[in-house]
């Protein structure tokens, strides 16, 4: 609105200073008026009254005092003379209304008759007795006591004088005030023009609109405040710019940890989260059933009971945290506004894969301990029985030593087989890439175990439609790899089983498959088979004079890896057991 403009309240302001004096102006410049209008008419009629009294004093013909005094006289005013014989004689007047001079004026009025009494001067407004006439009268005595001269005017003749007189002023006023408004707005629009061009400047600004300039018109005060707008434009430009480019490195390095990040208020409101923390919160939703709206953006209630214990003992908080099969830490410390606490940040470090391999190496450090344990016993036992000639025949002897000798073959077979699991973990595994014929290279592995699974009773055969492929592999990998499927497979399968291979090169990759009718692997034993030192003891009844170490399958699978291939099992117990793996072409 207008007047709630800095135009209007300048213009309004300068218009009621300006009205304000006026009307102070105009109260005193009536009376002056006023006043000076009394006194003149007065004045005037006074030096009438003096003319004619010299007249009457200095002239003995009455005919030429009363023509002459017609003469002097203002024609809107009466003369009257009083001789010293108390004759009176009235001159006339072109006011009807002005009444007649009477001798009962001087007489009710006692300072008209010390005129005569006192030979004194006389001004007086007076309101004519036995009427509503109101004259103004002044007299004056005949010198050497002749008598006195009256003059006298209608006061309606001062009035109409000042109303005229009033006109004139307020006319005056008016201009002033119609010139003081056309004024005001032409000075408040000429000040308060850069101001309303710095306030949509402002408006720029909010809208970020940073390059805004405020043009620079004078070099006054409104000239000096445009520069300073001008120099904080630039200011907030390089303020916020380099606020955002802060923002948007923490929100890169926030959102690039791995761990996550969670900025709460005091009222359990999440400000920032980054996608770690959302999966766990995620997590925390499933696992506790609760629904979550989109606007929404609180805190779990759990969480949110420790977020108020941090910001109560203004203490950091460190949770462990179980969700949905991984284990969650949580660090909470209090954010600080000052020596006010704010709200407070939570880290989240999913410790799953920590806590898995802290199992892995305690599972390790048991099951070498437990795998050597064995033919170090053994080792000894044999080697004492020998040493204190328990075995008395030769044959005894030698089956002992040939005891000792398979023991030390495991163990050495266990040592050399950790060395390649360990460099192939730590990615130090090289591949010898050979060129090899499909069919032969698998007849040959076929041939070599067709002693065992006869010994066995176990149906061995190779299922291929492959006569003319070539594939690229590590030629000596691969086949320890098959060695550990297809001895695995016949070790788990009873008299009268069978092991198929399946052998298929298609879409430019070697699939492989080792079915047995083996007992199976238990489901929930199925996720670990391809773990160090995994045996299916449990369910599987092995031939006790060929143990295996545990360590074949996670070398089968790190080598197939190593081909940039994968291998899966599916296994059903006390039916059997089938490996698959695939290796694509490397050249």
């Amino acid at each position: 609105m207008f007047w709630r403009s800095v135009v209007g309240k300048l213009a309004v302001t300068i218009l009621l200073l300006v009205s304000f004096v006026l009307f102070i102006l105009t109260i005193f410049l009536l009376e002056f008026f006023e006043n000076f209008h009394i006194e003149e008419a007065e004045e005037d009629l006074l030096q009438t009254a003096t003319k004619v009294s010299i007249m009457v004093n200095q002239y003995h013909s009455e005919d030429l005092i009363h023509e002459t005094t017609d003469r002097v006289k203002d024609a809107s005013s009466r003369v009257a003379i009083i001789y010293n014989d108390g004759e009176v004689w009235v001159s006339g007047s072109n006011n009807e209304d002005l009444p007649a001079f009477k001798l009962d004026w001087v007489d009710s009025d006692e300072n008209l008759s010390q005129v005569i009494a006192s030979d004194q001067r006389v001004k007086k407004q007076i309101t004519v007795p036995d009427s509503n006439s109101k004259i103004m009268i002044v007299g004056t005595p005949v010198d050497n006591g002749n008598g006195a001269v009256y003059v006298y005017q209608s006061l309606d003749v001062i009035d109409q004088t000042k109303a005229e007189t009033t006109k004139i002023i307020f006319l005056a006023a008016g201009i002033a005030i119609i010139l003081t408004t056309v004024f005001a707005f032409f000075l408040s629009t000429r000040i308060t023009s850069p101001l309303i061009k710095m306030r949509e400047a402002a408006f720029d600004l909010t809208r970020g609109e940073f390059n805004t300039k405020v043009p620079i018109l004078t070099h006054d005060e409104i000239g000096e405040l445009a520069m300073a707008f001008n120099r904080m434009g630039r200011q907030l430009k390089f303020h916020i710019n380099a606020l955002r480019q802060e923002k948007e490195q923490l929100a890169s390095i926030v959102s690039s940890m791995a761990d996550g990040v969670i900025t709460l208020n005091r009222n359990g409101d999440m400000i920032v989260t980054n996608p770690p923390a959302k999966q766990f919160l995620e997590g925390w939703h499933f696992e506790y059933q609760e629904q979550v709206k989109e606007s929404q953006n609180q805190l779990p209630e759990e969480l949110n009971m420790i977020l108020k214990s941090v910001i109560k003992d203004e203490d950091p908080a460190i949770h462990e945290i179980s969700l949905q099969g991984r284990n969650w830490v949580m660090i909470m410390t209090p954010l600080y506004d000052q020596t006010y606490v704010r709200g407070a940040v939570a880290v989240i470090r999913d410790m799953t894969e920590e806590r898995r391999l802290d199992k892995l190496r305690k599972d390790f450090i048991a099951n070498v301990s437990h795998e050597l344990r064995t033919p170090i016993s053994m080792l000894q036992g044999y080697s004492e029985a020998i040493v204190d000639d328990i075995a008395e025949s030769k044959e005894d002897k030698n089956e002992l030593a040939k005891i000792i000798h398979e023991e030390s073959l495991r163990m050495g077979r266990l040592v050399n087989e950790l060395l390649d699991l360990a460099r192939m973990e730590a990615g130090h595994i090289q591949l010898n890439i050979e060129k090899v014929d499909v069919y032969p290279y698998m007849k040959r592995i076929i041939k070599k175990f067709k002693g065992v699974s006869l010994d066995r009773k176990i149906d061995l055969s190779l299922e291929t439609t492959i006569t003319d492929s070539f594939i690229y592999i590590d030629l000596d990998r691969m086949e320890q790899v098959f060695t550990n499927l297809i001895d695995n497979a016949i070790r788990h399968t009873n008299e009268g089983g069978f092991v198929k291979v399946s052998v298929e090169v298609k879409d430019e990759a070697l699939y492989v498959s080792v079915e047995d009718s083996g007992s199976g692997i238990p489901e929930e034993d199925i996720p670990f088979v391809f773990e160090r030192f995994y045996k299916a003891d449990k369910s599987r009844k092995r031939n006790r004079k060929q143990k295996g170490t545990g360590l074949g399958l996670s070398i089968a699978k790190n080598i197939i890896e190593a081909h940039e291939g994968t291998i899966t099992v599916k296994s059903k117990l006390d039916i059997g057991t089938a490996f698959t793996f695939n290796i694509p072409q490397i050249k």
